[in-house]
C-alpha cells in the first residue's frame, strides 16, 4: 500500500542500475562485431577512405549500400508488423547542412569518420588517436553549445519527423521494395566497373 504521505515520484520504484547491464552488454557485443565486420570491409584503412575521398576506391559506397539495402528489407517489414518502433530523427535543413559540412571536413583532413577512426585505432593506426581527441572535444562543445543550437540552428528549416516515402505519392512498401532494387543495380553496376 502507498503511504499517502509520500508523493507519486517518491512511491515510484527507482530503475535498478544492474537491468541495464544486459543492454550495455548487448550493446558491446553487437559494437565489436561491427567494428570487426568493418576492419575485414577494409574501411578502417586510411589509404582505402582518403581513395574514396578521390572517388578512386569504391569499398566504403558499397559497404554503405549494401547497408541500407538490408536495413530497409529488415527494418520498414518488421515495422509494418508490429515488432519494432521507427525513431525517426526530425529532418533540420540548417542543421544538417552545417553538420554535414563539419563533418566532411574533419573526415577529409583526418582520413576517417568517428566509426572507422575507432576501427582503425583498434587495429593499430595510432594516426586515429588524433581524430578520438577531436571526437571527444567536438562532443564537449555539442553539448556546451546545444541550448543556443536548439533556439537557432535546429529551427532553420524543420521539415519534421519526414520519412523519403512520405514525400512521394507512392506505397511506403512500393517505394522500400523500389528503392533497394535501384540501389542492388548501382551496387551491381559499382562491383562490374571497379573491378576491371
Amino acid at each position: 500500500m502507498i503511504d499517502p504521505g509520500k508523493s507519486v515520484q517518491q512511491s515510484a520504484k527507482k530503475p535498478e542500475p544492474v537491468a541495464a547491464l544486459p543492454k550495455l552488454i548487448t550493446g558491446a557485443l553487437f559494437g565489436l562485431v561491427f567494428g570487426f565486420l568493418l576492419q575485414k570491409g577494409g574501411v578502417g584503412k586510411y589509404n582505402v577512405l582518403i581513395g574514396q575521398l578521390l572517388l578512386q576506391d569504391w569499398t566504403v559506397v558499397k559497404i554503405m549500400l549494401t547497408a541500407i539495402v538490408v536495413g530497409m528489407l529488415g527494418i520498414f517489414p518488421l515495422h509494418h508488423f508490429a515488432k519494432v518502433n521507427l525513431h525517426i530523427e526530425p529532418t533540420r535543413v540548417g542543421a544538417n547542412i552545417i553538420g554535414g559540412l563539419i563533418f566532411g571536413a574533419g573526415f577529409g583532413l583526418l582520413g576517417y569518420c568517428p566509426g572507422t577512426a575507432a576501427v582503425a585505432l583498434g587495429q593499430g593506426s595510432w594516426d586515429a588517436l588524433f581524430g578520438m581527441a577531436g571526437l571527444i572535444a567536438g562532443s564537449w562543445i555539442f553539448a556546451e553549445l546545444s541550448g543556443w543550437t536548439k533556439r537557432t540552428i535546429e529551427t532553420w528549416g524543420d521539415l519534421g519527423k519526414v520519412l523519403l516515402p512520405d514525400l512521394l505519392p507512392v506505397p511506403r512498401g512500393v517505394f522500400v521494395v523500389g528503392f533497394a532494387l535501384a540501389l542492388t543495380v548501382i551496387l551491381m553496376l559499382l562491383q562490374q566497373f571497379t573491378t576491371r
